[in-house]
């Protein structure tokens, strides 16, 4: 067999061709490709959680405005949009250890940014750090792709969900030490509130340097070696676009709509959720305590959704989305302000309604598109989804500032509910 494979390669490096004969080394991959994300991610999600907790209190702090508490939230997003093109480029090139590593790094570099404007009080110099850190935030979502390069279709939920599970240390970690961090840079004399950006660029450098030493042989190239070597017997061949018959248009659709839903609704309600807690004088332990909640029903329940999403299919797992963030909507609306255990409740469920959606998105993607086409579309819906979560940032500002949060969360809630309709035409159309 390994020979057989040999004489249909195009002359492969001798170390890739080993992986594309001997399944058992495919295999040993991807338990390692596993292991590295997983300790990337660690680092990765407290990067991502110290920064979401402060960046609408620093925003606001320093224009003075509520107004401007969505703008971090925006320009992050927005960036990770901008970030999502240029990794999904790299890796298709390059291979997942570039595009992702070199997404953590900048990142970082972007946190950087964030705490020189704090000091010298620059806004420009803020915006700019913002946008670039959310390269760190598109390279922490888009790992949960680099654990199913090599996946066969029984492990493809599994490897997304590990990816995602692993933020949850560094995740609720992250946004607990925002008192510690703010402390520590009064003591340098940086301002409080860019503490917890110090601590969001050493994790996110430390993430990229792990991706960038470890992650090799690169998971993306071998998957896309032994695709090639395969394609003679694949019925769409190379290059194949959406019109191919194995492509689903409607599941890419639905699928992504799922996520940017999703990705709206919970960036709204979260972004305005610390500069609602301020105004009830929670102060900044409190509010890194409900966000490392939020964070945690993000990601923790990743395996446990991955199983449900196998077992009990798409359709009925985005209603249980939609279902999950309506509660959470309402919940948030009407939960006594000074009530920090209603809060989070708010927040958890927030984070799990979430989760329910992208996972159930991503595994519509996946199951929707052929291997020739699947990574750059994984990709572009990427790109929407940050983009939603930059709409939902910059709008709840404004919303808050011209309504309130409660009007906020009701409109989350309502918006919610249009998942329900949408899947539930899609699973009809299907059958």
């Amino acid at each position: 067999m390994a020979k057989k494979l040999e004489n249909t390669s195009t002359h492969q490096p001798l170390w890739l061709q080993e992986y594309i004969d001997f399944p058992e080394k495919q295999n040993q991959l991807y338990k390692k490709t596993l292991k590295t994300l997983i300790l990337s991610q660690i680092f990765g999600g407290a990067g991502l959680g110290a920064g979401i907790t402060v960046g609408a209190l620093l925003a606001q702090e320093m224009l003075g405005s509520e107004n401007a508490a969505g703008i971090p939230v925006a320009l992050f997003t927005f960036g990770s949009a901008l970030a999502a093109l240029l990794i999904g480029a790299s890796s298709q090139r390059f291979g997942r250890r570039a595009g992702l590593a070199g997404g953590f790094l900048i990142g970082g570099l972007g946190a950087i940014c964030v705490i020189i404007a704090a000091a010298i009080n620059s806004i420009a110099l803020l915006f700019a750090g913002l946008l670039i850190y959310g390269a760190g935030m598109a390279s922490n979502l888009q790992a949960r792709y680099a654990g199913t390069d090599l996946a066969n279709e029984k492990q493809r939920a599994t490897a997304a969900s590990m990816a995602l599970v692993s933020t949850t240390l560094g995740a609720v970690v992250g946004p607990n030490l925002v008192n510690t961090m703010g402390k520590f840079a009064d003591s340098i004399g940086v301002p409080t509130l860019a503490g917890p950006f110090i601590m969001s660029g050493a994790a996110f450098i430390i993430a990229g340097l792990i991706l960038f030493i470890f992650l090799r042989p690169d998971p993306l190239l071998v998957a896309t070696a032994i695709a090639n070597t395969e394609k003679k017997d694949d019925k769409v061949p190379s290059g194949g676009s959406l019109k191919n018959p194995t492509i689903n248009k409607k599941g890419i659709v639905i699928g992504a709509v799922i996520m940017i839903l999703a990705q709206l609704i919970m960036t709204a309600i979260m972004t305005m959720t610390p500069v609602h807690m301020g105004h009830y004088g929670h102060g900044l332990s409190e509010v890194g305590l409900v966000i490392g909640f939020h964070i945690a029903a993000m990601y923790l329940p990743s395996p446990l959704t991955g199983l449900l999403v196998d077992k009990f299919g798409r359709t009925t797992m985005a209603i249980a989305s939609g279902a999950t963030l309506l509660a959470a909507g309402l919940v948030a609306a009407f939960a006594p302000a000074n009530s920090l255990l209603m809060l989070i409740l708010a927040l958890v469920l927030l984070g799990v309604g979430w989760n329910f959606g992208l996972l159930t998105g991503t595994a519509l993607i996946i199951d929707s598109t052929h291997q020739s086409v699947r990574a750059k579309t994984q990709g572009t819906f990427d790109v929407f989804v940050a983009l939603s979560g930059a709409a939902g940032g910059a709008l709840s500002g404004m919303v808050v500032a011209h309504s309130s949060y409660t009007i906020l969360s009701i409109s989350g809630a309502v918006l919610s509910l249009l998942l329900i309709p949408i899947v539930v035409w899609y699973s009809r159309v299907k059958s």
